[in-house]
């Protein structure tokens, strides 16, 4: 076996279905296998996937235990050479994963790679390639010393900013929504640290193969990530449970607890979290002042006989459909008439000022799936 596919699922069965139908096409003439491990989703996710995706493994875990224990769930039972972690809400090309799987297999070195990420609008996610957050460059960017010089090769080293996004490159930490990963370095620095409940645990799992000699590396084939599903990153449990991450890894990797420089550390990240409690609730309490335009305009790319159903569901959902792409917030293409390949590079090579988001039409069930919506 070649490679093991691991995607771990919260109630976000209609994200996973496009997801599962981007792989199979991705995975043509790949000796591989692909794992679905449901963290007891109450959406009916596995009754709804599992006649559609024969071909996956699905794993229902009876709790919530947690992104690390799902994905070593899995691993435990594959037994492929590589091991890819994908997140749920993703879509990738056609040609991401048999290009990481070239990689790797040219260069014995690399222990995991990971490849260029773009959110839903088409704008390059900067989490796809980063440093290791030490004491000195967290604090360049939490004082906004990143911010001001994005491509400072000291200052910008946590997004890793002075490094060209198109270029491959060698980097540090991995996002763990896309971590493709040799099975022998995997071995050798150990599964996924349960500690982490959710995020933190790619940070933790790629500083772990850089100790251990391996090279982490940067391809910049595209994917898009819708982002944060099971976790709006507004909501205060995100916050809470993203900053507690941080602390987790400064405490396992950068001098203990009670060391001066861990209690800086810790001092820095908690106010940063109240920062961020602060910003996300002046934006609650100005959203009743100044509220969100009622309407929402779509631009739509499929077929006549689709046209007349899609409207009419939308308009349901105050969404108007327009004639002009440049009026529209978002396009909504038809799936079986456009492939995911077109999706992806319409949106990531558009020229217009204003940002689009992607939208699918699953026109076997109905379905219009939005960045934060599902209209079924």
């Amino acid at each position: 076996m070649k490679l093991d596919i691991i995607i771990v699922n919260y109630n976000v069965k209609y994200y996973l279905e496009q997801c599962l139908y981007a792989v199979r096409e991705a995975v043509v003439g790949v000796d591989s296998q692909t794992w679905v491990v449901d963290n007891n989703s109450k959406d009916g996710s596995v009754e709804y996937l599992q006649p559609l995706f024969p071909e996956v493994n699905f794993i229902q875990s009876k709790e919530n235990g947690g992104f690390s224990k799902a994905n070593n769930l899995a691993i435990r039972q594959s037994h492929g050479e590589y091991v890819l972690l994908l997140n749920p809400d993703t879509i990738v090309s056609s040609k991401t994963i048999k290009e990481c799987i070239h990689l790797l297999d040219e260069h014995p070195e690399i222990g995991c790679t990971g490849v260029s990420m773009y959110n839903a609008d088409g704008t390059y996610a900067r989490e796809s390639k980063r440093s290791v957050p030490t004491a000195k460059v967290s604090f360049y960017k939490m004082c906004g010393l990143s911010t001001l010089f994005p491509k400072h090769r000291e200052f910008a080293k946590y997004h890793m900013g002075f490094l060209d996004p198109n270029e491959s490159n060698e980097i540090e930490i991995l996002s763990g929504a896309y971590c493709m990963m040799r099975r022998k370095a995997l071995d050798e620095v150990g599964l996924l640290d349960e500690t982490f409940f959710m995020y933190g645990e790619d940070i933790d799992l790629s500083y772990r193969f850089i100790k251990n000699g391996w090279k982490n590396w940067y391809l910049p084939t595209p994917m898009i990530h819708y982002k944060g599903e099971s976790a709006h990153p507004s909501t205060i449990r995100y916050v809470n449970v993203f900053y507690q991450a941080m602390i987790i890894f400064y405490d396992k990797h950068f001098g203990g607890r009670f060391s001066l420089s861990a209690w800086l550390i810790r001092f820095a990240v908690y106010f940063k979290a109240l920062i961020t409690l602060f910003v996300h609730f002046f934006r609650y309490c100005k959203s009743f002042i100044i509220p969100s335009p009622k309407y929402v305009y779509a631009y739509l790319l499929c077929d006549k006989d689709s046209t007349a159903f899609i409207t009419s569901k939308l308009k349901e959902h105050d969404i108007l459909v327009c004639d002009e792409k440049e009026k529209a917030e978002v396009i909504i293409f038809q799936k079986s008439v456009y492939s995911y390949d077109e999706m992806i590079f319409s949106l990531i090579g558009q020229e217009s000022r204003k940002r689009l988001s992607l939208g699918v039409y699953e026109d076997e069930r109905g379905i219009i799936i939005l960045p934060r919506e599902v209209i079924a």
